[in-house]
């Protein structure tokens, strides 16, 4: 498997979440940007490994002035979002 194979295609990511929540593209996108600082910001474990707590993540996205979305539909695109990684093989559940 090449590189390029290994990294998600965000354009693709986007435009599922979309199509799956009925959520505008620029929205989810807004949402996948805040989610990113968010966990740019976590402490890392010695393992390299970073620990979210999801609730925390749906409260600092909804803080977000420029977020007009309701709770439910922040989880729902976050929930959509780990779906899609682990059907694609880009993320797995840690045992």
């Amino acid at each position: 498997m090449s590189e390029e194979q290994d990294v998600f295609n965000e354009d693709e990511l986007v435009a599922h979440l979309a199509e799956k929540t009925r959520v505008a593209a620029d929205t989810v996108r807004l949402v996948l940007k805040y989610e990113q600082a968010f966990i740019d910001k976590a402490h890392t474990n010695a393992h390299g490994e970073v620990d979210i707590d999801s609730d925390e993540l749906v409260d600092y996205i909804l803080k977000q002035r420029d977020v007009k979305l309701d709770e439910l539909t922040v989880e729902t695109i976050l929930d959509t979002e780990m779906q899609y990684l682990l059907d694609n093989g880009y993320a797995q559940y840690d045992e």
